[in-house]
């Protein structure tokens, strides 16, 4: 026979459990929908012009929402699973802590002036405090459905191409709201701006500093820092660090996204690239405050928006600026030299891939392990590391280093006595070594293109086809698509039977996959200029073909053809940006059928050259 406490056991298994279970899920249900509909309300606060009466309503509504976070999260704690608990992460707990401190100034009421703890209430009080945890939890939520949903055996390149459609719809709608325009916009120009943010180019219809409010060119920075980024990484990153582990294939798949070497390292890989990202943006931010502090006619606050909106900008690559005319404007052409430096190292950081950046990190946490070994005159024993630096790793850099010396002097030699006439020798060395690493999918310019030789057109256009690296925020054919092409072609002029480098031996798939690469992008861009030259018959094919390329390796540059642009070409130059971005090879991948692997292989033969 059964005692009472086995009995209330199984009463409580067999009939409360279940039911309490499927409270849960309907309430989860109901939260997802709150964190949706929280998101488009604070985007209608944000963006219209409301009245009283409206935002008394918005308000009643975010107070339900937050009441159906605290409810949700309170019964998640108290009758939850133990495997629900289990996946709950650290950052987990502090989101739902800091949920819970919004709880004090309705239990507590303000405290005196003269008592120590009155901001603690006054900051728990702010709705901007309430509206940044509502919004936290909102996209928590929402990235670990998103993630969830995905990871479906779904082809990771089709995710990613829906992820920067998506964004572009949502970012072209938002630009369109009353609040983010001084006299409105034309759905093409805003779809057209979204785009370029998203795919980080730069190219635009419309002068950025005079069309957009502060409102509209702070939606204009989110959009380019999470196209820079990529959408799925930061959903990923939401879902994974604040909803805590993830089914394999979520993990498998937004592996293959970053390029993650193992599912350890994936969650690192993920805090890596954030950490990276926002720690670069912000020194960057301060060089350029500090440069420009006090020279520009700028109130602090002005100074800061310049200094944060450029930082993220160049970083990013998406060659953006709020200065009319751009850096080419005459208040910064004069004695601001350190910060077209600055701007050309964040051009640069990003451009080299974010693997690269884990590896010269990694190489740099070794070399300080190890100079602490030897200060401590080889106490202990120091376990040495070889291969440290990978062979992509040596490839971009090399790369980089040939092509901003190579460009530089091409800029100084050809454009001395022409666009540069007029600078201090310094300023030509260093708008020449700017003008050379911008081309490179960044889209700044300090002196016009109109205003350049043929050759150094030219010489830009091979510098805008190379692009940056692989897994960076760049755009072009990438720098090591290139490297590997030239390093086969020297193999096989020598008659080698293997391309190598560095020591190492170029597998046959890298040698195949970018020759693959290359000629896809050369035949889009023989595509566009094709369809741009019949949409703009009365735009010269250097134009053409100018504008063509700098949509396709998302660079942003132009010979003033964008403004002019019709119906037809916006649309061609925003299907350019978009395949630019996703990447040719990456897209083609997942839309064809891939072949299944075949055990068997039929007789070679060779094919006559010359």
């Amino acid at each position: 026979m059964l005692d009472k406490w086995d009995e209330l056991f199984l009463f409580r298994k067999k009939l409360v459990l279940p039911k309490v279970y499927e409270m849960m899920r309907w309430l989860s249900a109901v939260t997802y929908t709150c964190a949706f509909f929280y998101l488009l309300a604070a985007i209608y606060e944000y963006g219209f012009r409301i009245s009283i009466s409206q935002a008394g309503v918005i308000h009643a509504f975010f107070q339900g929402v937050w009441g159906v976070f605290l409810l949700y999260t309170t019964l998640k704690w108290v009758v939850g699973d133990a495997e629900g608990r289990s996946r709950t992460t650290v950052w987990t707990v502090v989101q739902y802590v800091l949920l819970y401190l919004t709880l004090v100034p309705v239990v507590f009421h303000l405290p005196e002036p003269e008592t120590g703890v009155r901001w603690v209430w006054l900051l728990f009080h702010h709705p901007v405090y309430r509206g940044t945890v509502l919004t936290l939890l909102s996209l928590s939520q929402l990235s670990g459905g998103l993630v969830r949903l995905l990871g479906r055996r779904t082809n990771p390149s089709v995710i990613l191409a829906c992820s920067f459609l998506v964004l572009i719809f949502v970012g072209s709608g938002l630009l369109m709201l009353p609040e983010f325009t001084v006299d409105g916009i034309h759905w093409t120009d805003a779809f057209f701006t979204a785009t370029s943010a998203t795919c980080v180019t730069g190219l635009s219809t419309v002068d950025v500093s005079q069309v957009f409010t502060e409102k509209g060119q702070t939606l204009l920075l989110v959009l380019i820092q999470v196209g820079g980024l990529g959408v799925m990484t930061l959903t990923s990153f939401f879902a994974m660090f604040f909803m805590g582990r993830t089914s394999l294939s979520n993990q498998l798949m937004v592996g293959d996204m970053i390029s993650s070497n193992s599912l350890n390292s994936l969650l690192s890989t993920l805090l890596y690239i954030l950490g990276f990202t926002l720690v670069i943006e912000g020194v960057g931010a301060a060089l350029i405050w500090t440069d420009i502090h006090g020279t520009l006619g700028m109130s602090p606050e002005e100074e800061l928006w310049f200094s944060a909106f450029h930082s993220v900008s160049a970083f990013c690559n998406a060659g953006f600026s709020t200065l009319p005319g751009g850096l080419g404007h005459p208040q910064v052409m004069q004695g601001h030299l350190p910060l077209y430096l600055v701007i050309s190292a964040l051009v640069l950081l990003g451009g080299i891939g974010f693997p690269v950046l884990v590896n010269l990190q990694q190489n740099l946490a070794y070399f300080l392990r190890w100079l602490c070994w030897r200060v401590g005159f080889r106490r202990g024993h120091f376990q040495r590391q070889v291969h440290r630096c990978q062979l992509n790793t040596k490839i971009v850099l090399v790369m980089s280093a040939l092509l901003l010396v190579a460009g530089t002097l091409a800029i100084v030699a050809l454009e001395w006595h022409r666009s540069l006439e007029g600078l201090p020798v310094a300023g030509k060395w260093v708008h020449a070594f700017f003008n050379a690493v911008c081309p490179r999918t960044a889209g700044f310019n300090s002196v016009s293109f109109l205003d350049m030789s043929a050759q150094t057109l030219l010489i830009m256009g091979l510098l805008m086809l190379v692009g940056g690296g692989t897994q960076s925020t760049a755009g072009g054919v990438k720098m090591n698509v290139v490297a590997v092409i030239f390093i086969n072609l020297w193999a096989v002029v020598r008659g080698a039977s293997h391309a190598t480098v560095f020591r190492r031996e170029l597998s046959p798939s890298s040698i195949s996959r970018c020759d693959a690469a290359f000629l896809l992008y050369l035949l889009l861009f023989v595509a566009g200029v094709l369809a741009l030259s019949m949409a703009e018959p009365e735009a010269s094919l250097r134009q053409v073909s100018f504008e063509c390329l700098s949509a396709l390796s998302t660079v942003g540059s132009t010979l003033d053809l964008t403004p002019r642009l019709g119906g037809a070409g916006k649309g061609i130059v925003i299907l350019l940006m978009f395949i630019g971005r996703v990447g040719a090879f990456t897209l083609a991948s997942g839309l064809i059928r891939q072949e299944k692997q075949r055990n068997y292989r039929y007789p070679s033969d060779t094919i006559i050259i010359n």
